[in-house]
């Protein structure tokens, strides 16, 4: 580690899967970089022993009801670290003095302000909130450009690319990328047997620990389908030139095919630390905990095509980002509000592509012309998306 500059990194989703994974690797270089920031959304007990560990200047819970309990539990711990709360707070954080490099892996639309944030102040910004690129990729990608913020994407999917791609990240000589789904816990089930799936297996992923929406996106799908759309924004290649394999070992993260016939794959361990400190580390290679790769123990990798029958929603991913103007973010925003009611139980788990597909049918895609438009179309597909729920209740 020698030779790095102290990074200062801001976490946002502290307390979330990928929040925890960063902080794991960040406490592995205390000479070469530290945790200044730390933001979460409702879990105060889990942000503040989060502060007790790491010891950051800042901390902010986007709960603003939450706030007293964040001040007090920080003065009761003895710590110097300033209590935050709101939106807003965290937005000014990412933006601030305090870091120059943001984790940015708030789950959901919520992201999109600290993001942005970020990304105007010219931050390394490790992008985990796909979100904020299905919403409004032009405008983060754009932002990103004009303010000399670098991003690298920490989905495992895309940082695979990223690391096969070339130094300046050109893809001039790409033919096309190959992102890999695990098909997650439902692979090779027909769509009438997810009819009666729970909440409790539809979490249940085989191969990453996750929160629990991304889960269920997984397994309907839709997180390959979001992930299509972030890797046209952040690769600027079309949908034609974006494919969808299923392997279900979780070992190749992705390929990227060349102009020459060569293709190119990142392999490792499934576990999110590896590109968590490729994005703190790079253009340097660091140690993130994670093991290498014993090929001969893993003996074989499989491959097949995604079954868009039983799990329409990668195709009206794609669908969404031919669509383009609006039609991602009533994608996303329709998708939020039907896995949220899945979780809680309200609809069966088939419902999900179902809403999505009444939304993107009731809401034609328009000109996504301004940060505006996308929130009045993120907001027209919730409401459209809960008043339709009562049509599906279980």
């Amino acid at each position: 580690m020698a030779g790095l500059l102290m990074r200062r990194v801001a976490v946002l989703g502290a307390t979330g899967s990928i929040g925890r994974s960063a902080l794991d690797v960040i406490a592995r270089h205390p000479g070469a970089m530290r945790a200044s920031v730390l933001a979460a959304g409702s879990q105060v007990d889990a942000l503040l022993e989060a502060c007790r560990r790491h010891r950051p200047d800042d901390a902010a819970i986007a709960d603003e009801s939450a706030w007293p309990r964040l001040r007090d539990g920080l003065r009761d711990a003895g710590l110097p670290t300033r209590a935050h709360a709101g939106k807003d707070a965290i937005a000014a954080l990412a933006g601030g003095d305090g870091c120059d490099t943001v984790v940015a892996a708030i789950v959901g639309a919520a992201g999109l302000d600290s993001t942005l944030a970020a990304a105007r102040a010219g931050k390394r910004l490790l992008l985990a909130n796909k979100e904020s690129l299905v919403l409004a990729g032009e405008l983060v990608m754009a932002t990103a450009r004009d303010h000399g913020a670098r991003v690298i994407p920490i989905d495992s999917e895309h940082n695979a690319i990223f690391q096969c791609l070339p130094p300046d990240g050109a893809c001039d000589d790409v033919r096309r990328l190959v992102l890999t789904a695990s098909g997650g816990p439902f692979r090779g089930r027909d769509r009438a047997s997810l009819a009666d799936v729970t909440p409790a297996q539809a979490v249940a992923h085989p191969k990453w620990s996750m929160g629990p929406k991304i889960s269920v996106d997984s397994a309907t799908l839709m997180n390959k389908g979001l992930e299509v759309i972030e890797a046209h924004h952040l690769f600027g290649l079309p949908a034609a030139r974006i494919d969808v394999l299923v392997h279900p070992q979780s070992l190749v993260h992705s390929l990227v095919e060349f102009v020459d016939g060569s293709t190119l794959a990142q392999l490792g361990l499934p576990d999110m630390r590896t590109a968590l400190a490729v994005g703190l580390g790079w253009p340097r290679r660091i140690e993130s905990g994670v093991g290498g790769l014993d090929l001969l123990a893993q003996s074989r990798l499989d491959f097949e095509a995604p079954d868009t029958d039983a799990f329409p929603c990668l195709a009206l991913a794609f669908g969404a980002l031919e669509a383009g103007g609006t039609a991602p973010a009533v994608l996303n925003a329709a998708n939020e509000e039907a896995v949220s009611a899945f979780l809680q139980g309200r609809i069966a788990f088939l419902s999900i592509p179902a809403l999505v597909e009444d939304a993107l049918a009731a809401l034609p895609a328009r000109p996504a012309a301004s940060l505006e438009a996308l929130r009045e179309a993120d907001a027209l597909a919730r409401d459209t998306t809960r008043r339709a729920l009562a049509r599906y209740a279980r």
